[in-house]
């Protein structure tokens, strides 16, 4: 691929539709970038914003993201100001508090395209900050052909918001380019789906996830090797493992697991009992996701299947498989899969989960001869 991406990891489908883009006379007015949250959805959007506009004179090193005017228009889910009325502009009602953070916050976007910006009560995108679109569109500026209003979160504009910016995709205007980044799809209207151009990003691999936490986020190499395989595909829940000592939650995994395998439960409910914290659930969402995984690891090893989480558990689980080839494993999957869900929804009392969590694993092996002896 082109080094017109260089810094850009995986999305190579996505990268060359954007890069037949650019090759035709043609371009799209609106896009949707749908993926999940932390793949890089407006990373890709502020360089294909560049590339839209680059010409003979400019050189592909001199590449960098743009999050401000007059080229961009970055709108993102920011707080209500006190007494904040519809007529408002969308800072016009912050504190100077709130407006330095964040400033601060768009800088380090722009230092770091794959950071996540964190703005204190910015739950939604308000119909203030889609009226201002027309204003952008109104200035002139001779010197770029495209210019381009990038909605970031965009399932997160009420439906005010949403009703004023389809009415502005009904009638795009000309020379500008309409960019709308989600991760819940679902969230947005029919109609405006209807008139957009949608895109699908793909979950980062393991080893991309390895890169970006190196190199953007100064992550030592072994912590994000540790990690990168637990993140799902994505840098915003491998930074989450990484703040919630997943080295930790991994180790007392593995410790709750083999008592409860054993038949230990008093010891496995003294383990588990410091996730029940009120403050804990992310916590407690880790812990499950990573028990959940190394049954997962069980039944890849039994077929011989490249593990993906556990390369450095594999004596063990073939210790596993070998003295327990004719357990079911899959039913305590789907079980701590409902769990992982009720936990998230707030449906299951935390005292009954650990109860629940710990019979499941010990039914898996069902004898009180069980010692396993799980590496750590």
């Amino acid at each position: 691929m082109s080094n017109k991406w260089d810094g850009i990891y995986g999305q190579q489908k996505v990268i060359k539709i954007l890069e037949g883009f650019l090759n035709s006379d043609k371009k799209p007015q609106a896009l949707i970038f749908n993926g999940s949250d932390g793949v890089g959805k407006d990373f890709v959007a502020t360089r294909f914003s560049f590339l839209l506009n680059l010409n003979s004179q400019e050189q592909i090193e001199h590449i960098n993201n743009r999050f401000t005017e007059p080229l961009m228009k970055y709108i993102f889910p920011t707080p209500k100001g006190k007494n904040e009325t519809k007529t408002d502009g969308t800072f016009d009602k912050l504190t100077e508090t709130q407006i330095k953070s964040i400033k601060s916050e768009i800088q380090k976007k722009k230092e770091n395209p794959y950071y996540e910006l964190q703005i204190a009560d910015a739950n939604v995108i308000k119909i203030n900050s889609i009226r201002e679109i027309n204003k952008f569109v109104s200035m002139t500026y001779d010197q770029s052909s495209t210019r381009t209003i990038l909605i970031s979160d965009a399932h997160k504009m009420n439906d005010e918001a949403q009703n004023a910016l389809l009415k502005t995709l009904e009638e795009p205007p000309h020379g500008h380019l309409f960019i709308l980044t989600t991760h819940e799809i679902s969230k947005l209207k029919e109609t405006i789906l209807s008139r957009c151009w949608t895109l699908n990003f793909q979950p980062l691999t393991a080893v991309e996830i390895e890169n970006i936490l190196v190199i953007y986020f100064g992550i030592d190499h072994q912590t994000a090797t540790d990690v990168a395989p637990f993140a799902e595909g994505s840098i915003q829940i491998a930074l989450h493992l990484i703040e919630n000592d997943f080295n930790f939650i991994k180790e007392k995994a593995i410790i709750i697991m083999r008592h409860a395998m054993a038949g230990k439960f008093h010891t496995s409910i003294k383990e588990f009992n410091y996730f029940l914290k009120d403050d804990m659930k992310s916590s407690l969402l880790l812990l499950l996701r990573v028990i959940l995984n190394w049954l997962n690891e069980v039944v890849r090893n039994r077929f011989e299947i490249e593990q993906n989480y556990f390369s450095d558990q594999v004596e063990t689980l073939q210790k596993f498989n070998s003295k327990f080839s004719g357990t079911e494993i899959n039913p305590a999957i789907y079980k701590i899969e409902r769990f992982i869900y009720l936990l998230q929804n707030n449906h299951i009392n935390l005292n009954i989960l650990a109860n629940n969590i710990i019979f499941e694993l010990h039914s898996i092996t069902n004898t009180n001869e069980t010692k396993l002896k799980f590496n750590h």
